[in-house]
């Protein structure tokens, strides 16, 4: 939603890069905002199935990549630790969280 609202401050305000390309300074900014955080999560995920982040390449295979990486993503996490660290939603590790206060 925010990209749609960038995208039409950008036309309102006549500040687009050019009348074919409907993007301007204020989407840039925030594509550029969000881009770290976004990589930072698609690695995590990927790590929470055991894989690398350099599987985010597999994205630039035409159609076949993105619908592999789409699996990835919706794939549950490996059950207990693995090369990455803990799994995040395994009940039996320590709770973080509901310790917080109690030491």
């Amino acid at each position: 939603m925010v990209t749609i609202i960038a995208a039409i401050l950008d036309n309102v305000l006549g500040i687009t890069i050019s009348p074919e390309i409907p993007y301007g300074p204020i989407y840039g900014i925030y594509a550029l905002a969000v881009i770290i955080p976004s990589l930072a999560v698609a690695v995590r995920r990927l790590h929470d199935v055991s894989k690398s982040g350099w599987f985010l390449l597999i994205v630039l295979i035409p159609l076949v990549g993105a619908i592999w990486l789409l699996i990835l993503y919706l794939t549950d996490g490996k059950l207990g630790n693995n090369e990455y660290g803990p799994n995040p939603k395994d009940p039996t590790e320590g709770n973080e969280v509901e310790q917080i206060g109690t030491e």
